[in-house]
């Protein structure tokens, strides 16, 4: 805990508490950068199980990849910057660690569809489909759970 509170008494995470505008436009790039890294995965996944089929399925998904990767950065560093707020609320909050450990699976889960697509290329194998169906629920559940976290 002692590193915790070390993390809250950082210069620069002062300045994010006392500051007027800092705060809220932090929390507004973390909820874009969500916003971006949920819708893309959610579309990426729905082409692959064969939805928008008159869209080609290789394009769109290298192009939401780029999306979501980027989505996902935005709200890795914004996510990082609202935790030093509170570093030792939230490593006691359930329900923030629950958070990260559905981030955690779906990182994993993005991984093993990575791996699924060197062997098929269009995700068709049932192990495939479950893991874009487990991948919505997963992003479905981070963005439940982190919800929880402001109001907890």
């Amino acid at each position: 805990m002692e590193l915790l509170a070390t993390i809250e008494g950082l210069a620069l995470v002062r300045a994010l508490k006392t500051s007027f505008y800092a705060y809220p436009v932090v929390n507004a790039v973390h909820v874009l950068g969500i916003g971006a890294l949920v819708t893309s995965v959610v579309l990426m996944d729905l082409r692959l199980l064969g939805a928008f089929g008159a869209i080609s399925p290789h394009p769109f998904v290298r192009l939401l990849r780029r999306v979501a990767l980027l989505g996902f950065g935005a709200a890795v560093a914004t996510g990082m910057l609202m935790f030093a707020i509170r570093a030792t609320d939230y490593a006691q909050m359930t329900v923030f660690l629950g958070k990260m450990m559905l981030i955690a699976v779906a990182g994993l889960n993005f991984l093993a569809v990575v791996r699924l697509e060197r062997r098929d290329r269009t995700l068709t194998s049932p192990a495939g489909r479950l893991a874009l169906v487990l991948s919505m629920l997963l992003w479905t559940g981070v963005v439940v759970l982190g919800r929880f976290v402001g109001f907890v």
